[in-house]
């Protein structure tokens, strides 16, 4: 089994960027596909890794663990390849998420391959909340959308009932806490019931380059919703405007709604 999924931009187009995507709780490389299609058709290069394991009694030592993953990631010196482009921008969900912002929080961002940017989403409260009952409740918890649910049950790879795992504290305070040293964007449904929204707000005010966006009705697979489409915009948005040096390429100087 390769350690990565790749998806590719369009033959003849100049890539201009590398999203690595780290997945979260339970999840394989295989409910990004969607995603990673989406964004490679805007010519972003995108590499899927296997979502980070958690030791509960070292999570420092899970943090370094994944800072090589992600260096290695980031490299990409398969023949052929045009390596890692930049702007690089790592893309958390869930987990994944907490663990890219206490592994940059804690300075590692050389280790982790120097990013340029990072985006968070779907990163779980600190306060201990679990789903309880079977599959078809944590599927509601997870996404309201009909093909991902598919996608989902039909991964035999997916470890059920994971969103029932404790999160470190100790991570959870890192990724709260810290400073990421780089611009971020930070995803969150408003229908997640796994999430700290007052929390999330005093984390982005505290960061010098951030933005929390909030998407409508989505739930805690907030990249994978029904609202998948504009998701992706705005992270396409996010990364053009990185591209621009944080100066919005579009602004609106009038709207009748």
């Amino acid at each position: 089994m390769t350690e990565y999924t790749d998806y590719y931009g369009p033959d003849g187009l100049r890539t201009r960027g590398t999203v690595v995507v780290v997945p979260g709780r339970g999840e394989t490389r295989a409910a990004y596909a969607r995603l990673g299609k989406r964004l490679a058709a805007d010519a972003y290069r995108v590499r899927v890794v296997d979502a980070p394991g958690s030791d509960d009694a070292d999570p420092a030592g899970s943090l370094t663990r994944l800072a090589g993953v992600l260096a290695a990631a980031a490299e990409d010196s398969a023949p052929g390849d045009e390596g890692a482009v930049r702007p690089l921008v790592l893309l958390g969900a869930d987990t994944g998420a907490v663990a890219v912002a206490a592994l940059l929080g804690r300075g590692d961002a050389s280790a982790a391959g120097h990013p340029d940017a990072v985006v968070l989403a779907g990163i779980p409260g600190r306060a201990a909340t679990t789903v309880g009952g079977g599959w078809d409740e944590e599927l509601d918890v997870r996404t309201a959308c009909p093909a991902h649910r598919s996608t989902l049950t039909e991964d035999t790879g997916i470890r059920r009932g994971a969103l029932d795992d404790a999160v470190p504290q100790e991570l959870l305070s890192a990724a709260y806490d810290g400073e990421l040293g780089v611009p971020a964007l930070l995803l969150v449904g408003d229908a997640d019931p796994l999430a700290d929204r007052e929390a999330l707000v005093r984390t982005a005010k505290s960061l010098g380059r951030a933005r929390l966006s909030v998407v409508r009705d989505a739930h805690h697979d907030v990249l994978n919703d029904m609202q998948h489409r504009s998701v992706a915009a705005e992270i396409v948005t996010f990364l053009e405007t990185l591209r621009n040096e944080l100066v919005p390429v579009v602004t609106v100087d009038s709207s009748a709604w």
